[in-house]
């Protein structure tokens, strides 16, 4: 077995290896690794899951974007309800446009 001293990084091959990726099992420089959730990944890894995370929205991530729209189109439906009525309680003068002429 190599010690991590005998490895070089993957990226660099003039560097010498300080951690190896849980994911790919590479070596890498300080450079090359980032800490991420209490693990050192590189670069790539840690692109790789990060994109996978997105691609798969959760069920309730999902149930909660539907639920919004739902909210939305009742409270739009609601004001617009309430706008008619409000427009029917008007005395009919006003919409005959009498009512702006003195008639009503």
């Amino acid at each position: 077995m190599f010690d991590l001293v005998d490895r070089r990084c993957f990226n660099h091959i003039s560097r010498e290896a300080v951690a190896r990726c849980p994911a790919c099992h590479r070596y890498f420089c300080r450079e090359c690794i980032t800490e991420h959730e209490d693990r050192v990944l590189c670069a790539f890894c840690l692109r790789q899951e990060r994109d996978r995370g997105d691609s798969e929205p959760s069920r309730f991530r999902r149930l909660g974007q539907v639920g919004q729209f739902t909210v939305g189109m009742i409270i739009l439906w609601t004001f617009f309800y309430y706008l008619g009525q409000v427009l029917l309680l008007l005395p009919s003068a006003f919409h005959e446009g009498k009512f702006w002429q003195g008639g009503g």
